[in-house]
């Protein structure tokens, strides 16, 4: 069925928030919300706001839709638009074309300006808030099942989400990737992002860590670099991919510390491939070592994201790292015969 007509459509909205993906969602959704089944094509001017002219917005405002019920302007990082024209829009928003839609979109807002007070009388102002990583699993199932059908079972978002990371967009195109992969399947399975996903990726950093623990430092930095250069996709994957690891072998520590054995450890965190060197692995790292490796990550992950490091650069490190820890000794853990 098409989507139903938004039933009071004003004539300005202005929607912001940090994550662009997001925000422009919400867009695309408010879109459809206007226009129903209306084609979007014969309603939509989309001026780029570093060349967008108020003059030309307002007449298009006010100009008769065609073959649609409105006529819709969008301006995406309207931030410069915004703040040329201030006052105008101020003064537009007393009096807006019942034909014509403004719609801008921004990554934040300024709640001091008189525009803002205006928006809270009229309304119109969509605040789009960020997805903490605690939400991403429910995210991502109610997107796979809204827009393509497709069951997810909480472990498997979940699996998708350790893997892929935080970033909502990245996690949506991974799904799409996903979908048909499997299709016609209406289901994925944590099999299916293994195999599409996750195998290469996961099993690489398995055997960086097990090279590091072995004392085959050349071997590990070999493989880091190869994995970038085989796969441009490991930039935004590596964190994820390593952090699952450590993850597991965090928690399988944990378990054997309330006293169950290193095999079953392995075995409740679902450990099936190379379970041999995942033991040795747990033999070789302290609890304090693993800890440090899951905090230097979050670190990697947030200096990739502002842009302060890359990702081959702070990989790398990290190994080199882990494995002049290795060499020195730490309070003793007790040996795992396997």
């Amino acid at each position: 069925m098409p989507p139903k007509k938004q039933q009071d459509t004003l004539g300005f909205y202005v929607i912001y928030g940090e994550d662009p993906f997001l925000v422009a969602n919400e867009c695309e959704k408010l879109v459809r919300s206007i226009l129903g089944s209306e084609d979007p094509t014969m309603a939509l001017y989309e001026p780029k706001a570093q060349d967008a002219q108020l003059s030309d917005v307002l007449d298009e405002l006010r100009t008769l839709p065609f073959l649609t019920s409105k006529r819709i302007v969008l301006i995406k990082d309207a931030e410069p638009f915004v703040s040329a024209h201030a006052d105008a829009l101020e003064a537009y928003l007393d009096r807006t074309s019942p034909t014509g839609v403004l719609i801008l979109t921004q990554t934040s807002w300024d709640k001091r300006r008189r525009l803002h007070k205006k928006f809270q009388k009229t309304g119109g102002l969509i605040e789009v808030g960020r997805l903490y990583p605690n939400q991403l699993p429910a995210y991502i199932t109610s997107y796979a099942q809204r827009n393509h059908a497709i069951r997810l079972d909480g472990q498997t978002s979940r699996f998708l989400v350790e893997l892929v990371g935080d970033d909502p967009g990245r996690l949506c195109r991974e799904m799409d990737k996903l979908v048909m992969y499997v299709a016609p399947r209406k289901t994925i399975s944590v099999n299916d992002i293994e195999s599409l996903i996750g195998h290469n990726r996961m099993f690489n950093a398995f055997d960086v860590i097990d090279a590091i623990i072995s004392g085959r430092t050349g071997a590990a930095v070999s493989r880091i670099r190869n994995m970038f250069q085989a796969d441009k996709n490991t930039e935004f994957t590596v964190v994820g991919a390593f952090g699952y690891h450590f993850r597991r072998l965090f928690r399988a520590k944990g378990m054997i510390s309330k006293g169950l054995s290193p095999q079953q450890a392995a075995l409740k965190i679902g450990v099936k491939y190379k379970q041999n060197e995942f033991l040795q692995q747990l033999n070789r790292l302290s609890l304090h070592q693993l800890a440090w490796v899951l905090s230097e990550l979050g670190r990697i992950d947030f200096g990739m994201k502002t842009g302060q490091t890359s990702a081959p650069i702070a990989i790398e490190r990290l190994v080199l790292k882990l494995f002049a820890m290795q060499q020195k000794p730490h309070p003793a853990s007790p040996s795992y015969s396997l």
